[in-house]
């Protein structure tokens, strides 16, 4: 079995479903998790799936994905916007990273269209809901060579 996709989510998506719901939508972290892990076995792999509201715990877990991790999804949520140190830690990778938005930030206000992952990050998927990450699943698993099992 491969080594599993960390999937990694900033600060305040565990209040998804009921934060912003206009925004961010209805649906649960553990609803995205599922979506995550059922897509990763159609392609014979696992996800790693992680949240955290604390940059120096992603920083942990983007250093363990060094040598635990086939590919990386992020969703850095407000981070993406002001930590370089997040950046840092992410180009020690050797292995694809996959930028994911729920929303999409290049239709919202200005701070939130830069973001220092996009600037390592192989792409970007943005706007489509718990779909988002779902599709970054589906992304990371073909840039390491999986194929539908």
């Amino acid at each position: 079995m491969p080594k599993p996709i960390f999937v990694l989510s900033g600060p305040n998506l565990n209040l998804l479903g009921v934060r912003e719901p206009d925004i961010y939508g209805h649906e649960t972290l553990l609803d995205i998790q599922a979506r995550c892990s059922r897509r990763a076995a159609e392609f014979s792999m696992t996800v790693e799936f992680r949240q955290s509201n604390h940059e120096g715990v992603l920083i942990d877990w983007v250093q363990e994905a060094r040598t635990a991790a086939s590919a990386m999804v992020i969703n850095p949520a407000g981070y993406g916007h002001t930590s370089v140190a997040l950046l840092d830690a992410l180009k020690t990778l050797a292995i694809p990273v996959i930028e994911c938005h729920l929303s999409n930030p290049a239709a919202r206000e200005d701070f939130r269209r830069h973001t220092y992952v996009s600037l390592i990050a192989a792409g970007v998927v943005s706007g489509f809901g718990g779909a988002s990450y779902e599709l970054a699943v589906e992304a990371a698993a073909g840039l390491v060579g999986a194929v539908r099992a």
